[in-house]
């Protein structure tokens, strides 16, 4: 099994990973840039693009690193996913907590009627700490499943 799941999990991983990473390079820069009208729009329109692609890739790292971490063998590469499944996990849960909210928010929101307050409810100066911190705990689990792979090959 170990076989067939460790490379899935990399994969799982490293795509999950790949997007995060894309957006701190170009999504964010551009998000962080724009006039609350364009950003409230081009937020929604990202967010609704990555469904259900990036939880697809975020739980099956997890759930492949916990698998992997209680069967696998040697003892590095089970300690390695386990590091794995625990980064993953807390990448899910600033995805569920933090993120998913505000990209919900964002889409009920109509860019041409913007709330009077928005300047108060502007989400960006939250949401971007967040990304930033999931986006390095991915990337994190992804070196670590790296390194698993590494010690079984």
């Amino acid at each position: 099994m170990t076989a067939v799941l460790a490379p899935l999990v990399v994969l799982l991983n490293g795509l999950g990973a790949g997007v995060l990473l894309g957006t701190q390079l170009g999504g964010w820069p551009l998000l962080a840039a724009l006039p609350p009208d364009r950003y409230v729009h081009a937020h929604a329109f990202f967010a609704t693009r990555y469904d259900p692609a990036m939880p697809i890739c975020l739980l099956g790292t997890l759930v492949g690193d916990l698998v992997l971490a209680v069967g696998g063998r040697p003892p590095a590469a089970r300690l390695l996913y386990l590091t794995a499944a625990l980064l993953a996990a807390a990448t899910v849960t600033i995805s569920l907590v933090k993120n998913v909210p505000i990209n919900r928010w964002i889409q009920g929101v109509d860019p041409g009627r913007l709330p009077e307050n928005f300047d108060e409810v502007d989400p960006r100066p939250v949401w971007g700490p967040w990304n930033r911190r999931r986006s390095a705990l991915a990337i994190l689990a992804f070196a670590a499943n790296c390194g698993a792979l590494s010690v079984l090959l």
